[in-house]
Parts: C-alpha cells; structure tokens; sequence
C-alpha cells in the first residue's frame, strides 16, 4: 500500500511541475560547488507557538521537533495563507515546511503555501500521529504558477493551495516525514539491544545537542565503514535509505554476520541535529551548510567527526569506504573518478554496477567529481584525509519510500560482499 502511495507521489509531482517528462538520460545532478566561507552567520530563530482564528476555533502550531510555520493570516471563507521562509541566506532551495491545524468543529479548509524566494519543492504529507505519513490526495491539490522543465526548482509549482478536512484531532503537514533527533534517537537504542552495537556521544552541536554515534561491532576489528546522514536537514529520504542500510549490516543474516567478524561500522545518523529540529531548510544554527566545512572545520558537527576519524586512526583503524546520504531531486551516485582515487576507489565503481544490476527497474546517473581539492565536502575529506575511497550517496526526494528501503538494503549486501572478496 505505502509502495503505490509514493509511486503515485511521484506522478503526481510531475504533473505539478508542469507535465514534466523524465528524459532518457535522467537527472544530471548539481554543478560545481562553490567554495564559501563557513565562519558562523546570524540565523532567525523562528517563532514557536500557537496561531488561533476564526475566534479561537481554529489552530495552526509548529511547536514540535522539525517544525516550521514562519507566519499564517486568514483570508476569509475558510481560506488561509502559510508563509514559509529560509533561516537565513542565501540557501539551498529546499522549503522545508512543517506544522499541525484543528479545529473545534470538523470542516473544510484551504491552504495557500508561499516561500521566500523559492517555490514549492516538496508536495504535502499528512499524519495523524507524527509517525505515519501518507501522500496528500491529488484531488486536494493545486499548483500555482507552473514551473518549466524536467528537474530542479524552476520545474516546481511557485505556491500550491491545498484543501484540508480538520477537526479536532490535529493533522500534521510535513514537506516530508518526520525523524527529528527524539526519533532517531529512539531508533538508535532499538538497535543498541544488540550487544554488538553501541553508542555514545562524539561531541555537541552548536545548540549544545549530542551528536550520537552508533559503532556496530567488537572492536577488536582494524577495518572500518564509516557512514554519515543529514548534513541537510530536509533531506529525509537519504536517511530512510541509511537506515535500512544499516539495519541490513547489523543483521542476522549470515552475510552480515561474517561482515562483523572482519570490520566495525560508525555511523552518525544525525549530523545536524540543530538544523533537523529547528526546521531549517539547509543549514546548521552557525547559518551554515556542514556539507562546505570539511575543509576549514568551523562548525562544532563537522569537527566532531574529523577528531572522531584522527582519533580512531591513531588507535590503528583503517577506514576502507565511507558513505554520505543526502536527498535531491533525483537518484544519483557522486563517486570520486578514479583518475584521482587510483585502484583504491575502484570498489565504489564496482559497488554502483552491482546495486544496478540488481535494481534495474529505476535508473540512477552516476557524476564522478575529478577534484577533491578544496575537500570542503566530506567525500573529499575522508578520501583526501583519511584515504578512504567515499561516495555522495543521494536519494529522490519522491523515490518511492519501499524501494529507499530495498536499495539500502541491496546497497549493504553487494558492499559486504565486495569487503569481502577484497
């Protein structure tokens, strides 16, 4: 059921973007990017609380973890208009929004969402529960101003107007679902029942939040995978594809058995615990994109992980693959080319032809990046730093949510047995 929910997400998304037809050769992925400061800059906090109208019957609230509902005015005849907006700029286009309605008495309302100097990237998800989302149905669905093209943000409708039926349960609209750092903290302790798996605390965010790291195995191993996720807070359908990744490599199977004989896995599920929780659109609360700071280490996150990985290098540990998951527009591999890597990288080309061969149905570009100087990415960095052969490993924004899952399952069984053949 969930499968033909996010398949028909996905076909619904095209007809928002104006009929868009996918071409053969699919998303090409960003360009180049460019090299910024990562010296701290004010962020707007925004504010949390609860909006009341129509004489205190109906509510609107982003009081929670990942909420984010910057204003909201009626318009009358059960009409309101939502004003998101980025925690500072310039920033990533990627609108992130987030709240709860209800209402006293059941009705039918409806809702225009409008961005600061975007347009609307994400199509609605509702839940009853915060745990549960499903596609708002595209009857209830409206694009203003269509964009043109195939993929990025000039495709997406400028505003949408959404109907809603309210009551007095709360409905929460998400531009996708929730996994604040409470979640992922919960998720992280189900697995820590495992007496292979552990966790602990590599450092503080720049709000003073534990940035958790989870370490599957002994620690007796000197190989070692290290995984990250959510440098970009909105970017969730990475996660859900690192999730399965590594509940796969935690395992009972066989397979993972035997991966755990011969190495340790790390990972930090939550890079940016900060930006997740305050709703950001990109950023962490220094204003800043993690994802540029892996070269001058300027925010707390990034250099947890840095003294994580020298420390862990001085014990004796050899890192032989790293991992970064992040969502965009489309599935797409960013590998380092192995004219830089040399034979060592070529384990995460071979990785790449296996998962494709074994998931055929969806195609998935694949950019190599022929510079890893400045590092500023973390790809770069464990490559350049820590010689570990590293991919960007990015995730549809509506790839279907049973098929994340089943991709970052193949992706940890074709890695163990390529780890292991080496």
């Amino acid at each position: 059921m969930k499968k033909m929910f996010y398949i028909a997400l996905l076909a619904i998304t095209i007809v928002a973007c104006k009929n868009q037809k996918p071409t053969v050769q699919g998303y090409q992925g960003q360009g180049k990017s460019a090299i910024v400061s990562t010296l701290s800059k004010p962020v707007q906090k925004q504010w949390k609380g609860i909006w009341s109208f129509e004489n205190e019957t109906v509510f609107f609230s982003n009081d929670f973890e990942s909420g984010r509902l910057n204003g909201i005015t009626y318009d009358g005849n059960n009409h309101y208009t939502a004003l998101i907006t980025a925690e500072n700029t310039p920033v990533n286009v990627s609108p992130w929004y987030a709240f709860k309605v209800w209402s006293n008495t059941t009705k039918t309302i409806t809702l225009k969402m409008t961005y600061q100097d975007s347009r609307s990237r994400y199509y609605p998800k509702l839940s009853t529960d915060g745990i549960n989302f499903i596609p708002l149905d595209s009857a209830n669905f409206t694009g203003i101003n269509k964009g043109t093209g195939n993929f990025g943000i000039k495709a997406v409708p400028e505003m949408i107007e959404i109907k809603l039926n309210i009551g007095t349960a709360p409905i929460f609209i998400t531009a996708q679902e929730l996994y604040g750092s409470t979640r992922v903290k919960k998720w992280i302790d189900s697995l820590v029942t495992k007496d292979f798996i552990s966790t602990y605390e590599i450092g503080k965010s720049k709000e003073q939040r534990a940035m958790n790291l989870m370490q599957v195995g002994t620690g007796v191993h000197k190989k070692a995978v290290m995984v990250i996720s959510r440098q970009h807070p909105p970017e969730v359908t990475g996660f859900l594809a690192m999730k399965s990744f590594i509940e796969t490599l935690s395992g009972d199977s066989p397979k993972a058995q035997k991966f755990r004989e011969n190495y340790e896995l790390f990972v930090v599920p939550l890079m940016n615990p900060d930006g997740v929780d305050n709703g950001h659109w990109r950023h962490n609360m220094g204003g800043i994109d993690l994802n540029r700071d892996w070269q001058d280490f300027n925010q707390p996150e990034t250099k947890s992980v840095r003294d994580f990985l020298v420390k862990k290098e001085s014990e004796g540990y050899e890192f032989v693959f790293g991992a970064d998951f992040h969502s965009t527009w489309d599935d797409i591999y960013y590998p380092i080319d192995t004219t830089i890597t040399g034979d060592k990288g070529k384990i995460v080309f071979d990785w790449i032809n296996n998962i494709t061969k074994r998931l055929p149905q969806k195609h998935t570009n694949v950019k190599p990046s022929t510079e890893i100087k400045p590092t500023m990415v973390s790809r770069n960095y464990f490559f350049a730093n820590h010689n570990m052969p590293a991919i960007v490993f990015e995730l549809g924004d509506n790839t279907p949510r049973d098929f994340l899952k089943e991709k970052g399952k193949v992706a940890a069984e074709e890695l163990m047995d390529l780890l292991d053949s080496n």
